[in-house]
């Protein structure tokens, strides 16, 4: 990925990894648009850091046709996209109840993540080069027990990533698939998972775009849950992080 000179847009860039690396994209040199649900954030953020900014509900198919036609009128150079909203909500699978943060969370991660590349997809294609980016988890390949559709929603973008990947074997557009570990940020209402600190996350992150190593970036911390079935550790640490409330 070309960190320097791109149009990025990222949704779900109010906080968080999102906000982390669109600064750090930003300071790179790339032109980066960054979008979200309260307006209100999205001018503070615009007036702070002098991004270009859209709303967008990703679980609003209408949002996000209607983000992305505003998007690229705006910016119809744009040659990068970051799928980066997603919601984490703890479930009790005994208790029927939590089939509605199920399908909150399917609308948002895996419907949200589908619908953003069909919107921006054509646009991809069209540019000499180009880089999309999913965003998955370290809970795609080993779940955490106390979200399970949260985690079950990331092994399915990661799957979907790879199927992308193939199918645009040839064409313009990079396919990279961001899976972050733990990171200390507001998904949970800021609950403290023993995560890596943010600034850390984006800044080996940004090393590992720069380098453009491998389709997967993994930052060191993520690559025992990445692994774990591969070095026969999936279920020691499937019940480590259960034990610890994760």
């Amino acid at each position: 990925m070309d960190t320097t000179t791109s149009t990025v847009f990222i949704p779900g860039a109010t906080s968080g990894i999102g906000l982390a690396l669109a600064q750090r994209l930003q300071a790179a040199g790339s032109t980066v648009v960054i979008g979200g649900r309260r307006r209100s954030l999205l001018d503070t953020l615009a007036a702070e850091h002098g991004f270009d900014t859209v709303a967008i509900d990703v679980a609003d198919p209408a949002s996000i046709r209607s983000a992305a036609a505003e998007v690229l009128d705006r910016h119809p150079a744009l040659d990068g996209l970051v799928t980066m909203s997603g919601i984490m909500r703890n479930e009790d699978l005994r208790d029927p109840g939590h089939i509605d943060d199920a399908v909150a969370t399917v609308e948002t991660n895996l419907l949200g993540t589908i619908r953003l590349i069909d919107a921006f997809l054509p646009q991809l294609l069209s540019r000499p080069a180009s880089t999309l980016v999913t965003v998955t988890s370290g809970l795609a390949y080993v779940p955490l027990t106390a979200t399970p559709t949260y985690s079950a929603t990331k092994a399915a973008v990661h799957s979907y990533t790879q199927a992308l990947r193939q199918q645009l074997v040839g064409s313009t557009v990079e396919v990279l698939e961001l899976a972050p570990p733990a990171v200390r940020t507001d998904l949970m209402g800021g609950a403290d998972f023993g995560g890596m600190p943010l600034d850390a996350f984006a800044d080996e992150v940004m090393d590992l775009l720069r380098s453009g190593a491998a389709p997967e970036v993994l930052v060191e911390n993520v690559l025992p849950l990445r692994w774990a079935e591969r070095d026969g550790t999936h279920q020691q640490i499937l019940e480590a992080m259960a034990g610890r409330g994760h």
